[in-house]
Parts: structure tokens; sequence; C-alpha cells
């Protein structure tokens, strides 16, 4: 199985940029990461944006939801921020023959302590189980797009069905 990573920015690529403590999205931890984890899988990295979450438009999901359409590929993982994670996933749903799973961090993978690698692997794992869809893999958990939250007083994502 070939998987294509598509990087869009999100707190999973965020770097520290002033003296004040402040982010900005830096390039990508994917490669650095499956590199680290002796991956033994096909797969290429491709950033299509950097951007914290908030600032991702509905322009910029139908960039992610056209290069994924138009790819050859049909398995793909799309690291993107937490905070509208939910609606990216709700946007990419009914694209035909392609699986597809959202992940992120909740904090920056630059950090010793961090959920980054755990989730890119929950994806990878999700990836290689799932039917053609869409899904988000965060919080120890594998959802479907449309039936999850983010819960920012927990700091976890939910299933909107309980």
């Amino acid at each position: 199985m070939h998987i294509q990573f598509i990087t869009t920015g999100g707190t999973i690529d965020k770097i520290y940029f002033d003296a004040f403590s402040q982010f900005k999205v830096g390039d990508s931890q994917v490669r650095a990461m499956l590199t680290d984890a002796l991956v033994d899988f096909s797969y290429e990295v491709i950033a299509i944006m950097k951007k914290d979450s908030l600032d991702i438009t509905d322009g910029d999901r139908a960039t992610i939801r056209a290069h994924i359409e138009a790819s050859e590929n049909s398995h793909f993982i799309v690291t993107h921020g937490t905070d509208t994670m939910p609606e990216t996933a709700a946007a990419l749903r009914g694209i035909e023959n392609k699986t597809v799973v959202l992940t992120g961090a909740l904090t920056t993978a630059r950090f010793r302590t961090t959920d980054a690698v755990f989730d890119i692997g929950m994806a990878v794992g999700a990836l290689q189980t799932a039917i053609s869809g869409v899904y988000i893999a965060m919080s120890v958990k594998v959802f479907e797009a449309g039936k999850i939250r983010k819960n920012r007083t927990a700091n976890r994502f939910e299933s909107t069905l309980n």
C-alpha cells in the first residue's frame, strides 16, 4: 500500500516564532517521524499549505478535495490543525474509491511530550483497515467524518453520537 501524506499545517508542525512564545507553522515533521519509526511502506509527503486550522477556508478545503480526487493514489493521510479538522473531514466526504484519514496533534511534534507520533501511527493503522471513506484518527480513537467534534474543555475528540 502506498500512502500519500498531505500536510496542511496545524499544531503538529508548529514551532516557536519569537521570544513571546508565539507559534507559527513550520516545515512538516511527518517525514522525520516516519524515518524515526523505521516504517516499511511506500509513502510520499506533499505540503499543500502551512496554516493554522482556524485560517483554513472553504476554498482551502476545496483545494484539498480536488487534489485527492485528481490523484491516482487511493490512500491518504491529511495532517491538519485540530480546531477545524471536523469541518475539513466533512467537506471531504463523498470522495469515491479513496480512503482518507485526517490526524494532527494537540501538542507540537517538536516537543518531547507530544501525541503527534501516536496520532500518525493511529492514522496509518486506520488507513490500512478502513473501507473507502473519510475518517479522523485522534484521541486514541477513529471517527467517521461528520460524527465527531473537538471538546475544547477536555482537550480531546469525541463522537457526536453520544
